[in-house]
């Protein structure tokens, strides 16, 4: 078994409001050296079988279901060997 970890933002071109309201309530709390906030997903998947095409096979997830890839962007990292 192996995992798969995805990381999914939006573009930088697209407005955060979440992100926005993290940053002015950070500022709120003390926290004035935070310049910008941007809010994303994280994602960790499990995965069966051989590594060979994991890549390929993780890009098409984040492709189809788990990016919307008109407002956002992915990456994603697979680590090898048994997961607990």
């Amino acid at each position: 078994m192996h995992k798969a970890k995805v990381f999914v933002t939006l573009r930088g071109s697209i407005l955060d409001p979440s992100g926005t309201a993290v940053k002015g309530s950070l500022h709120k709390l003390g926290f004035g050296e935070v310049r910008d906030a941007r809010i994303g997903k994280y994602i960790e998947l499990k995965l069966d079988g051989e590594l060979g095409n994991a890549g390929e096979r993780v890009k098409a997830m984040c492709e189809k279901l788990l990016a919307n890839t008109v407002m956002e962007d992915f990456r994603f990292e697979i680590e090898e060997g048994e997961c607990q």
